[in-house]
C-alpha cells in the first residue's frame, strides 16, 4: 500500500519534532545559568516557576530559558472527551517529570478561535470571556496592522504549544510526547528558537548564532546583544508581574469566577528582521530614538537601558516628539497602553503600581525562515527573525499595543506615519509573515477547553 500524503507529512513533522537543527549549537555557546527551584505548579500555565535575575548597567534583567519551541496544529478529529482525557494524562505526565521552571520544563497550550467555533460552539457562546472594555469577546480573530505587508498571513490554527527550557533534549521530549505518542493533533508548523545575553560583558548568543549561520549584517550586531537588533529586551520593569496579565487581574473583562479564570491570552506572529538596514542605516543615537524615544541620552553603545515605571510616556508626550521631530520611538509609542495609568489592586489583594507594564513577552530569536517546518516545506536559508509570543489580558489590549506603533494612540489620536517608514521606527526593518491570537486557559482546562461540558 502507498504512503498517503497525510501519513507522510505525519512522519515528517514527528522527525521535525525531535530535530534540532542549528539550534544545537547553543549547547555549544553557552552554558545554562543557575536557576531556583519551583515553589508549586502554578494555576495559571503561562507562568515560568525559577526564572533568575542578574543586574546590568544597575538595571533588574531577567534571564529567559534557552530553548524555545512553539507547535501550532489542527485538531485531528474523533471523540474530544476520550481526546482531552488522553491529552490532559500525557500533560499531567510531564508535570511529574518536569519542574515548571527554565531548568525543568514550560508547558503553555493555547487555543485559537477555529477550535472553539468549529468543535465545541454551544458551549463557548455560553462561556466564552467578553472584554468590557472593547464590548467585544476576549479572543479576536487576527488582523492586519497599518504596517503589516499585504502578504501577512492571518492563521488559522487549532492549538499553539509552547515548549520552553535551558534544556534542548527537555523541550524535545515535551514535544513528542503531545504530538508524537498522541497523535491527538496534527502539526501545521513547528518553530524553533533561542534567547540568551551578553550579561556581564559575555558574548551573547544572537551574535554567535547569526556568525555561525552567515546571516547578512550578522558581524554588525554587537557582541554583547540580548536580541539581534541590540538592546536588552527582558528588564524586568519591561515585562508584566505575576497574574496581571491573567483575563481577570484588571477587570477588563467578566472572567472573574468563570470557566477561564487564571487563563490568559495570547499573540503568536513570525517577523523577518532586516539586519543590514537597521545597523547600516540608523547610527547608534537613531536606534535609541527608534527603540525608546527621540532624544533619549544613552551612553554610546550601551546595550541595557533602564525603562521603570517613571519612564512610562503618557500620549500627550508621543504626539509633541513626533510634531517636534517628525518619529516615534517604539517604547513610548506603547506605553500609553502598555502601562497602567493609575495603580490597580488585583482581585488576590497584588497592588499594581501606575507605570507597571501589563504585556509578558516570551519572544525569541530564531533564525526560521519563516518556521523551522510546515507541510509545505520551508526555506532552510537561515534568517534573522523573532517569534513574538506575548501574553495580554485580551486580543484588544495586544492589538492597541500594536496600532500604537503605527501612531494609533488610545486616546484616539492617529500621527500622520507612513507605513514601514523611518519615521514609524522599527517597523521600518521588521516584516511580519504570520500571525495569530490564542487563549491559554488555565491549568485546570488546559486539554481540549469546553469539551466536558
Amino acid at each position: 500500500m502507498g504512503t498517503t500524503r497525510r501519513g507522510f507529512l505525519a512522519g515528517a513533522a514527528a522527525g521535525a519534532l525531535g530535530a534540532a537543527g542549528i539550534y544545537e549549537l547553543v549547547d555549544q555557546l553557552t552554558t545554562s545559568p543557575s536557576r531556583s527551584a519551583a515553589t508549586g505548579l502554578p494555576a495559571e500555565q503561562h507562568l515560568l516557576e525559577g526564572l533568575s535575575v542578574v543586574r546590568d548597567n544597575g538595571v533588574a534583567v531577567i534571564v529567559p530559558p534557552l530553548h524555545h519551541q512553539l507547535v501550532t496544529a489542527t485538531v485531528r478529529g474523533g471523540d474530544l472527551r476520550t481526546a482531552q482525557r488522553d491529552l490532559e494524562d500525557a500533560l499531567t505526565g510531564l508535570d511529574r517529570r518536569f519542574a515548571p521552571t527554565p531548568a525543568g520544563l514550560g508547558v503553555t497550550v493555547a487555543w485559537g478561535l477555529p477550535y472553539f467555533e468549529r468543535h465545541v460552539p454551544e458551549a463557548w457562546a455560553k462561556h466564552a470571556p467578553h472584554d468590557r472594555r472593547a464590548g467585544k469577546l476576549a479572543l479576536l480573530p487576527p488582523i492586519r496592522f497599518p504596517s503589516d505587508p499585504h502578504t501577512t498571513v492571518l492563521e488559522a490554527n487549532d492549538v499553539a504549544v509552547l515548549l520552553r527550557s535551558d534544556s534542548l533534549d527537555h523541550v524535545g521530549e515535551g514535544a513528542k510526547a503531545l504530538f508524537q505518542g498522541l497523535r491527538l493533533l496534527e502539526p501545521t508548523s513547528i518553530r524553533r528558537g533561542f534567547a540568551g545575553g551578553g550579561f556581564g560583558g559575555a558574548k551573547s548568543l544572537p551574535k554567535q548564532m547569526a556568525m555561525a549561520a552567515g546571516v547578512h549584517g550578522a558581524d554588525l550586531i554587537p557582541d554583547t546583544s540580548e536580541l539581534f537588533l541590540g538592546f536588552t529586551s527582558t528588564q524586568k520593569a519591561n515585562l508584566g508581574p505575576g497574574r496581571i496579565a491573567n483575563l481577570e487581574t484588571l477587570g477588563y473583562t467578566d472572567a472573574a469566577g468563570g470557566y477561564f479564570h487564571g487563563g490568559t491570552h495570547m499573540h503568536v506572529s513570525h517577523i523577518f528582521e532586516d539586519l543590514e538596514a537597521w545597523y547600516l542605516n540608523f547610527d547608534f543615537q537613531e536606534r535609541v530614538d527608534t527603540v525608546f524615544r527621540p532624544g533619549l541620552h544613552v551612553r554610546e553603545n550601551e546595550q541595557t537601558v533602564p525603562q521603570g515605571p517613571a519612564t512610562a510616556t503618557p500620549s500627550a508626550e508621543v504626539e509633541r516628539d513626533f510634531r517636534r521631530v517628525g518619529r516615534i520611538g517604539h517604547s513610548s509609542s506603547i506605553q500609553p497602553t502598555s502601562r497602567l495609568a493609575d495603580h490597580v489592586v488585583g482581585p488576590d489583594g497584588t497592588v499594581y503600581a501606575k507605570g507597571t507594564a501589563i504585556p509578558q513577552r516570551a519572544d525569541f530569536n530564531t533564525l526560521d525562515n519563516p518556521f523551522f517546518w510546515r507541510p509545505e516545506g520551508v526555506d532552510h536559508a537561515p534568517s534573522a527573525g523573532v517569534h513574538f509570543v506575548v501574553f495580554n489580558p485580551t486580543s484588544d489590549d495586544f492589538h492597541r499595543n500594536r496600532l500604537a506603533m503605527d501612531g494609533v494612540l488610545p486616546d484616539g489620536t492617529r500621527l500622520s506615519l507612513e507605513p514601514g517608514s523611518r519615521a514609524q521606527g522599527i517597523n521600518s526593518v521588521l516584516h511580519t509573515s504570520h500571525r495569530q491570537n490564542f487563549l491559554v486557559p488555565p491549568r485546570r482546562h488546559r486539554s481540549f477547553p469546553l469539551a466536558e461540558l
